[in-house]
Formats: C-alpha cells, sequence, structure tokens
C-alpha cells in the first residue's frame, strides 16, 4: 500500500498565498504585446519562487493555478488552459531542478524552466494564430522567463534560509 503525504493546513494557505500574490504582481507589471497577443509579466517569478523555495509540486501549483487564473482575469481566456499546462510544467520541472539545491542549480532550473515555458507558449501562439506568431513571441516570452528569473533569484535566496521547509 502507497504511503500517502498529509498536506497540512500551512502549506495550502503558502499555495494559495503565492498564487495570489503572483497574480497580483503579473497584473501590476503589466506590458501588453499586441502581436503576440499576449504580455510580458511576473508570473514566472511568482512561480520560479514557489518551485525553488517548496519543490516540484508545489511549484507546479502555483504555475499552473496562477498561469490560469491570470489569464482568466486579464481576458485571455483563450490561453487559460494552455497556461495551466506550461506554467504548471514549469513549475516543476524548475522545482524538480533547483529545489534545496546549491545557488547554480537553481540559476539552471530557473534556465530550463524558462526554456520550457518559451517552447510551451510558441507551441500554443502557433496552434491559436500560426506559425509566425508563434515566432514572435519567443523573443518576449524569453525576456519574460529572464526577468522573472532574476526577480526570483534576488527574493528565494535570502529566504530560504527563513522559510520553514514544507517539503521533506
Amino acid at each position: 500500500m502507497e504511503s500517502k503525504r498529509h498536506i497540512s493546513t500551512r502549506e495550502v494557505v503558502y499555495l494559495a498565498m503565492l498564487i495570489a500574490v503572483t497574480v497580483v504582481i503579473s497584473r501590476f507589471f503589466l506590458i501588453p504585446i499586441p502581436m503576440t497577443h499576449g504580455n510580458i509579466n511576473l508570473c514566472d517569478a511568482g512561480i520560479f519562487i514557489a518551485a525553488l523555495l517548496l519543490g516540484r509540486t508545489q511549484g507546479a501549483v502555483v504555475g499552473a493555478f496562477s498561469g490560469l487564473l491570470l489569464d482568466l482575469i486579464s481576458g485571455f481566456t483563450q490561453y487559460m488552459f494552455f497556461s495551466f499546462i506550461v506554467h504548471g510544467l514549469e513549475g516543476f520541472i524548475a522545482g524538480w531542478i533547483g529545489s534545496n539545491k546549491k545557488k547554480s542549480a537553481k540559476i539552471i532550473a530557473m534556465i530550463v524552466g524558462t526554456i520550457v515555458m518559451v517552447a510551451g507558449y510558441w507551441a500554443t501562439d502557433t496552434l491559436l494564430y500560426g506559425f509566425k506568431v508563434g515566432l514572435i513571441g519567443v523573443p518576449t516570452n524569453f525576456l519574460q522567463g529572464i526577468i522573472g528569473g532574476i526577480v526570483a533569484y534576488v527574493v528565494s535566496v535570502p529566504l530560504e534560509s527563513r522559510l520553514p521547509r514544507l517539503i521533506g
């Protein structure tokens, strides 16, 4: 029989707060990119912070739900379910590579997470709007991932020793 890990109330509260903060900072710092039907925001910062501090599952949860909610309230409903998958995968991979690891692993985790996000949105934009629109979005999505990674690194490294560990 498999042993299931108990999810504490504290962990649920942390995740809910991180999702809410990620959505708020993403709506506050928002640069629309009309050619791509999208924008540059700080969603990746919140996802990377959750992934690096709390782990892959928590990074996936924050990524998936903050991406979905952000698109829902921003009027980009055509992206919601794609964002759920793309940002969820980004958070999972970043947490898998960088959680509880050295600073160099954290940087690699955010680079790989950014590549996953860029590839996911390239595929999404190509599916929704065509190959050229998919290509147009690649540089802006890379920029968003890089900015999010820098913000996440600056925030998560000092917090790591102060935040109680939620994962074993």
